[in-house]
C-alpha cells in the first residue's frame, strides 16, 4: 500500500498542479463551468491557486494530510458544478456522455485523495 500511496501522491500532485496552472494559462477553457453572474477571471484564478496549492502540498510530508483533505473538499464542491454542467443543454466541454462520466469520476478522485489522507 505504501508504494500505491506514493504513486497516488505523485499523480494527484502533478494533476492538480497542472490543472491549477491551466487556470492561469487558458482560463477560457473553464469559463463554461462557471455560472453566469460570477466573475469568471477571479473564479478561475482562485480555483487555480487552490488546485495548485493543494496539489503541491501532496509533495510535502508535513502538509500532505491537509492537502488530501483539501482536495476532497474541493472535489466535493466541484461535484455540484459537474452536475449542473450535465443538466445544461450543451455541456462546457465535450458531449453529454462525457459530462455524465465526470460526475462519478469525482467520487473516484475523492477516494484516491482519501487513501492518501489515511496512509500519509
Amino acid at each position: 500500500m505504501e508504494t500505491t500511496v506514493f504513486i497516488l501522491k505523485i499523480i494527484y500532485g502533478a494533476f492538480f498542479c497542472f490543472a491549477g496552472i491551466m487556470h492561469f494559462i487558458k482560463p477560457r477553457i473553464f469559463n463554461g463551468f462557471i455560472p453566469k453572474g460570477f466573475p469568471k477571471l477571479m473564479v478561475n484564478y482562485v480555483v487555480g491557486v487552490l488546485e495548485f496549492g493543494l496539489g503541491f502540498s501532496l509533495f510535502l510530508d508535513n502538509y500532505c494530510k491537509l492537502g488530501a483533505i483539501g482536495i476532497i473538499i474541493l472535489l466535493f464542491g466541484l461535484l455540484f458544478i459537474h452536475i449542473w454542467d450535465y443538466t445544461k443543454p450543451k455541456p462546457a466541454i465535450g458531449s453529454k456522455n462525457l459530462a455524465f462520466i465526470r460526475i462519478p469520476f469525482q467520487f473516484v478522485l475523492m477516494y484516491g485523495a482519501y487513501l492518501i489522507y489515511l496512509n500519509s
